[in-house]
């Protein structure tokens, strides 16, 4: 795959990225749900942090996660470049451009959503507001996705959580969440087609 059709890759995922961040923003009111179906729901929450809620500690925790995340976006910018440059496999192509693009978009709310983007609290944000909920850099990664497969409760001899209730699963993500996943996914479930080389691709022929 040449580095045109992956970064084609990336531009698809970021504009419908951000088009489904930037409706439920500015249509849904934080903590506002939708029920598309029993197990699938449009569910608005921000996050702040990392994965699952994680969050790194102190005043300058938020701009060392964003600082973080930009770097990080550099290094795999530069792994998707060398290895359109050794003439990869399409499986590795699609799995750097797909994890790059969704670093890139929670990357895009965190810089500019802080700036460009009023409070949710119990009303709809307004864009390019002159009041906006944040500095630079310190915006919150919209979240809409949930699905709630399956609802019970622990059996009650389990210790701890004996008798508690769960779902499965609770996550709600976004689109750039789903990218970097199933990128990943691609380097786990076809790791030796990823990264096979043609030495090695010859061979099997």
């Amino acid at each position: 795959m040449s580095l045109r059709n992956s970064v084609l890759i990336i531009a698809i995922v970021l504009l419908v990225d951000q088009f489904v961040k930037i409706y439920i923003k500015m249509n849904f009111i934080l903590g506002e749900e939708i029920r598309v179906f029993e197990w699938f729901r449009i569910y608005f929450i921000e996050n702040d942090g990392m994965a699952w809620g994680t969050k790194i500690p102190g005043e300058n925790g938020k701009l060392i996660l964003t600082v973080f995340r930009i770097l990080a976006v550099f290094g795999i910018g530069y792994w998707l470049y060398d290895a359109s440059k050794k003439h990869s496999s399409n499986y590795l192509m699609v799995a750097i451009a797909l994890i790059f693009a969704g670093a890139v978009g929670n990357i895009i709310d965190s810089v500019f959503y802080g700036v460009i983007f009023s409070d949710s609290h119990q009303q709809l944000a307004e864009i390019f507001t002159d009041k906006p909920y944040q500095s630079w850099f310190h915006g919150e990664v919209v979240d809409m996705l949930y699905f709630p497969f399956f609802e019970g409760t622990f059996p009650k001899w389990l210790p701890v959580y004996g008798g508690e209730p769960f779902k499965f699963f609770n996550a709600i993500f976004n689109i750039a969440d789903m990218a970097i996943s199933t990128g990943v996914g691609i380097l786990i479930v076809f790791n030796k087609k990823a990264f096979a080389t043609k030495e090695s691709v010859g061979t099997h022929s």
